[in-house]
């Protein structure tokens, strides 16, 4: 297993373990994890600490020539908000733990000139699955519907 991915899995499991939704993601610059984050819209009570968004925050602010060399991993396809980030900061690749459950804009991340790996994961397609069986409503609020 790709210990990047491992890192953002066990992030996801923190957040399911706080109550919170499954997902994690963690920020890579030059093989070394530079940040880390998971789903805490229910913990902080926010609309936008989605794992992409709080792993990029616990980054802390960074250079525009740091995150040109980053890798952002997330157990969870990117949601738009997710994937406009990653635009904005012109990150370059974008490692995807599975697209099953939920598919964000890969295509248009993708026509960005970003590469976009989806690698289907078993373990975060289980721990999806499992969320979303047991908490519909919840899922249903983070993806905004």
């Amino acid at each position: 297993m790709d210990p990047f991915l491992q890192a953002a899995i066990d992030e996801a499991k923190k957040g399911l373990a706080a109550g919170g939704i499954p997902i994690g993601s963690v920020l890579v610059l030059d093989g070394k994890i530079i940040g880390r984050g998971h789903n805490q819209r229910v913990q902080h009570g926010s609309v936008i600490h989605h794992a992409e968004m709080n792993c990029l925050e616990n980054a802390g602010r960074q250079k525009a020539s740091v995150y040109q060399r980053c890798v952002l991993y997330s157990t969870l396809s990117p949601c738009p908000m997710c994937s406009g980030a990653a635009l904005l900061y012109k990150i370059p690749r974008i490692v995807i733990g599975e697209n099953v459950t939920f598919q964000g804009p890969e295509q248009y991340v993708r026509s960005q000139g970003v590469k976009v790996e989806i690698l289907n994961d078993p373990t975060c397609i289980q721990l999806m699955r499992d969320f979303i069986k047991a908490r519909p409503e919840l899922w249903n609020e983070d993806i905004g519907v």
